[in-house]
């Protein structure tokens, strides 16, 4: 079990909702923490529950270059920095078949586009100083169970499980752990990221931004408090889990989706030579908890 006493952890978007919460499990569990803000006035009332020991850093986690100097930033003030949470994210509901560009762009860029940045920034930072460490990349139930108001927020939640299974072969060997946190409704304002869009993508077809917030309000507001779910990932953190679930109301439809996928595999005779091909893939993915694969370890050699 990975002790994080006296460790370094950066959080995105930690001064509010979800992310206070992993920022006040962080400080409990007795680590240095690091966080970004968008906005002054959430700052200052996180402050009021966080003290002045966080270090906060006002950051556009879409802006590559922002990323890449508060990565400098943390590791000047802090020294090594041991785990990494990539918690911001926005979300816009409408139907799908309504979006435009902007709507894509916009979601993408923040939910998937602001994960990748934390990675690239961070990562060789982690391995440079050969302590190992834990990378936390937050996505949500969407990620599996996707919702017909949702589709862009649930392909962004798509595309950070995948990113975050993979990356997890890769960086095992180097002692660094990988989670994706998938959790289900937790308080916070979440609902009224659409308030806040840029300008830049304003281009929408989807209810206005007001309507759906209020709409949604009374819905966060019944959420998981987000210390609960905070110190929920610290637990997962220390375990080394792949996933880590919040939310135990959500169980049984987990479990009609892995029915329902199981019934649809077809029946028929196996081809010796495929399956050859994915009896070596699957050796070379167990492998990777221990030494790093390439593509030559995924091509059978029988």
């Amino acid at each position: 079990m990975q002790n994080l006493h006296g460790k370094t952890a950066f959080i995105t978007a930690g001064a509010g909702g979800l992310g206070l919460g992993l920022a006040k499990a962080c400080l409990l569990a007795g680590m240095r923490v690091g966080i970004s803000y968008r906005r002054s006035e959430q700052l200052k009332e996180a402050r009021r529950e966080l003290g002045e020991g966080v270090h906060a850093i006002k950051l556009d986690v879409t802006d590559r270059r922002a990323v890449a100097r508060a990565a400098d930033e943390v590791e000047a003030t802090f020294g090594k920095v041991h785990l990494l949470i990539n918690n911001a994210g926005v979300s816009v509901f409408g139907p799908t078949d309504q979006a435009t560009h902007d709507d894509y762009d916009w979601i993408m860029g923040v939910n998937f586009g602001g994960v990748v940045n934390g990675l690239v920034a961070f990562i060789p930072k982690i391995k440079a100083h050969g302590e190992g460490g834990h990378i936390v990349n937050v996505a949500s139930l969407a990620a599996f169970l996707p919702g017909p108001q949702a589709g862009i927020y649930t392909a962004s939640k798509f595309a950070v499980r995948g990113l975050t299974e993979c990356l997890r072969d890769n960086l095992a060997p180097l002692g660094i752990g990988v989670s994706l946190m998938a959790p289900g409704l937790v308080k916070s304002h979440a609902y009224e990221s659409a308030l806040r869009r840029p300008a830049h993508y304003s281009n929408t077809a989807f209810p206005s931004g007001a309507e759906v917030a209020e709409q949604l309000r009374p819905v966060f507001e019944m959420g998981m408090e987000p210390l609960e779910a905070g110190q929920l990932v610290l637990e997962g953190v220390r375990r080394n889990d792949l996933y880590i679930l919040t939310h135990p109301e959500n169980k049984d439809e987990f479990r009609e989706l892995c029915d329902s996928v199981l019934a649809a595999w077809p029946q028929g005779p196996i081809d010796p030579r495929r399956q050859a091909i994915e009896e070596q893939r699957r050796a070379a993915k167990n492998s990777a908890q221990s030494r790093p694969v390439g593509v030559g370890d995924l091509v059978s050699k029988k």
